[in-house]
């Protein structure tokens, strides 16, 4: 290690947890920084730091030169991808002990970062942007899942990252590079909202875009309406999806890199569809992403290629060849050179490039061996309003037609799917087709050469062929819009509640069929952080509930509802107040407080009554001394077509006399009337 050219520095302990005297401490890492300094090593010494930080001297004393840090903003394990807005999550890199590291001129490094349990790509810049505000020299992301392994996702199950089967997320990290590169240590960018926008960068939660926009590069990660701010000046395109330079119908992605005048390199990688939850229970025996070489359309808008230029394939073993009609042409996976009709043929396919050659090229072969299907039929719909049906599906022959049949009431339903890209489709049901009822429904794809096959069941043939068994289809209740909008039943809800653990907590079945009450109970609400001793109590207790797909098929009623009934009770044979909020997709956070008895009741919140509140961070970020609360300050009033989130909090209202008491509740359910 003293003497490796690529080795820039030592950690001698990584993630400690110490609860010893302060002297202890600094006696045990001392030992060790002079065993490596024994060594004749003069690189710097890091230590973890982020742990048990009231220790921050003790750890210094010992002549470390830094100290190294990790952050995952959204928690881990959380077993599902979580929906939402997680700009709240990634808005702040704030330690709290920094003056004892810059006092010591020491050196921050992450080594570790991930936004767990999340699959779009608009998190990582933010996070990159919070570390170079923090003073963050190095970040380095965990964890990149191995090519041949990644179908799986088994490297660790709260993560997944790889070029070729998570293609916006690994061009994300590339525009992390550049904010690393080109944002100093320490800027301030000024606070949310308005620090999404900055030096060139930009982020869109609502469009799952992050962008990097500056005269020699253009670099998104989803479609974009941007022009480049000078097309002259552009060496550098990397991208997924469409933009104002570059329209692609595939789904991986693609690299333009200038090589010389009129000459461009093209490198386009295969298709990448997930076709299973990757944040679940993951083992080398299930598929959660596939992979497909596939011939799509690309055009380019770049003047100095014209709309007649040269497509030349220059890695090994690639023969494909593609002709140019208006500047649009058919593209397989793989390498090229464009070339104008003028320039100079002064390349050569082995040429160095960069750090390997102009014709490298790798990606995994096709994977897709079945057909592979994804379609979740909401619980509930409203009468008389439109129901929009999206569908995925992958397979080995290219798909000829996708329909959705069924019957609601006593008419029946038959219409073609669309598709939106390769390999998703939708349809809508107008909404006189819609009473109130049930509808029933199948979708049925048809195959290439004729084949077809029936879903929900997945089996060849239709549903209403003599011989088809399992003639099952997807059930959706229509309701009328005066119906109640159920945001949370305990039962069925509580794998998905966002809280932190507490040995205390139980679900117990109640006596009427199909309700449970989880019962959280704490003694007390705040339990001092032995990784942060020195931390300012905070007395609360909250925990999260995500409503975007309870609400997704009702819509259009939420404007009709005023009210909002809680069911449950306190625990302690006491009262216990409950603040309830909703949590809109800005982060912001509105709420009121009800009072609940030991008594199982209803109790109703007047939505017009709801008034700004903190937001918390759910799921708690680690490491834990980062910000309970969002820094943000709601400039907009309640619009409850915004919502995304409940959130509960145990805490305030409570008299600060009382606050060391144990204080709990039962919820069983919550709706909107």
């Amino acid at each position: 290690y003293t003497d490796g050219l690529i080795i820039i520095a030592l950690k001698v302990s990584n993630e400690p947890h110490h609860r010893e005297a302060p002297e202890k401490v600094t006696e045990f890492i001392k030992a060790m920084v002079d065993a490596s300094r024994k060594t004749g090593c003069q690189k710097p010494i890091f230590y973890n730091i982020s742990h048990s930080v009231h220790l921050a001297d003790a750890y210094f004393k010992a002549g470390i030169q830094g100290g190294t840090f990790q952050w995952y903003p959204t928690g881990l394990g959380y077993q599902r991808e979580i929906p939402g807005n997680v700009l709240p999550n990634v808005n702040e890199y704030d330690i709290p002990f920094d003056k004892t590291i810059r006092a010591n001129g020491g050196a921050k490094l992450v080594y570790e970062f991930d936004a767990a349990d999340v699959g779009r790509s608009y998190p990582y810049p933010v996070m990159a942007r919070s570390f170079r505000s923090a003073g963050i020299q190095i970040a380095t992301h965990f964890s990149y899942d191995p090519t041949f392994m990644a179908y799986a996702n088994t490297e660790y199950n709260t993560h997944y990252m790889n070029l070729a089967y998570t293609p916006s997320k690994a061009l994300s990290l590339m525009i992390c590079s550049e904010i690393f590169h080109h944002i100093p240590m320490y800027a301030d960018l000024g606070k949310y909202p308005d620090n999404l926008s900055f030096e060139g960068f930009d982020i869109n939660y609502q469009q799952d875009l992050a962008q990097y926009n500056v005269p020699e590069k253009f670099i998104y990660t989803n479609h974009t309406d941007a022009k480049p701010v000078d097309e002259s000046q552009l060496t550098k395109i990397a991208g997924f999806g469409n933009s104002a330079v570059v329209r692609y119908s595939g789904l991986g992605a693609y690299f333009l890199d200038k090589i010389d005048k009129g000459i461009w390199r093209l490198e386009v990688m295969p298709d990448a569809v997930w076709v299973d939850n990757p944040f679940g229970r993951n083992s080398p025996r299930k598929t959660v992403g596939v992979i497909k070489w596939e011939e799509h359309e690309m055009k380019l808008h770049l003047t100095e290629l014209g709309k007649e230029f040269t497509i030349t394939a220059i890695n090994t073993g690639n023969d494909y060849s593609t002709e140019l009609q208006n500047g649009s042409f058919k593209i397989k996976p793989g390498t090229y050179i464009l070339s104008n009709k003028g320039a100079d043929k002064n390349w050569s396919p082995f040429a160095k490039w960069k750090t390997h050659k102009l014709n490298d090229f790798y990606a995994p072969e096709s994977t897709v061996k079945k057909t592979w299907y994804k379609h979740e039929a909401p619980v509930e719909i409203s009468e008389k309003s439109d129901f929009k049906i999206t569908a995925q599906i992958i397979a080995p022959e290219k798909i000829a037609s996708m329909k959705v049949t069924g019957w609601a009431g006593a008419g029946s339903i038959a219409i073609d799917m669309t598709s939106r890209d390769a390999y998703h489709y939708e349809a809508t049901i107008p909404a006189e087709k819609l009473p109130t009822g049930y509808l029933r429904y199948y979708i049925v794809a048809e195959l290439e050469g004729g084949k077809k096959i029936s879903f929900p069941a997945g089996l060849e043939g239709l549903p209403y062929d003599w011989d088809y068994y399992d003639r099952q289809p997807y059930l959706v209740r229509i309701v009328p819009g005066a119906h109640p909008i159920h945001l949370f039943n305990a039962e069925d809800d509580l794998d998905e509640l966002v809280r932190p653990w507490r040995r205390s907590f139980k679900l117990v079945p109640t006596e009427q069929s199909g309700k449970s009450e989880y019962q959280m109970n704490l003694d007390p609400i705040f339990r001092p952080d032995n990784e942060n001793l020195n931390a300012k109590p905070i007395h609360d207790f909250s925990f999260k509930h995500y409503i975007i797909e309870d609400i997704k098929g009702r819509q259009g009623d939420l404007v009709s509802k005023n009210k909002l009934i809680f069911e449950g009770r306190s625990l302690n044979k006491k009262t216990c107040k409950l603040q309830i909020a909703f949590v809109t997709d800005d982060g912001s956070a509105y709420g009121s407080i009800i009072e609940l008895q030991p008594e199982v009741g209803e109790y109703e919140l007047e939505l017009s009554k709801l008034k700004p509140i903190k937001t918390v961070t759910l799921p708690r970020p680690y490491p834990s001394f980062l910000p309970y609360y969002l820094d943000y300050q709601p400039v907009n009033t309640f619009d409850i077509n915004k919502v995304e989130s409940l959130q509960f909090s145990i805490g305030p209202g409570i008299p600060k006399d009382q606050l060391e008491e144990a204080h709990g509740i039962g919820i069983i359910s919550v709706r909107l009337e």
